[in-house]
């Protein structure tokens, strides 16, 4: 898999655990979903994200 790919990955999964623990713990965990949203939402005109450079540091592949 490439890096987009694993931050889409990475994204819905941090998406979906968010709202899981909104809903079964308190609703502060929605901010997290905030957050995710924010920094996907920011890449898409920086091409920069948090999560892309700490996969790119791991050896995860550009291209397919």
């Amino acid at each position: 898999m490439t890096v987009n790919r694993y931050l889409r990955l990475t994204a819905g999964f941090f998406i979906v655990l968010s709202v899981l623990l909104a809903h079964l713990h308190s609703p502060h965990w929605l901010w997290f979903t905030a957050f995710v949203g924010l920094n996907l939402f920011q890449s898409a005109f920086t091409d920069w994200c948090p999560m892309m450079t700490l996969l790119r540091r791991l050896g995860v592949r550009e291209q397919a």
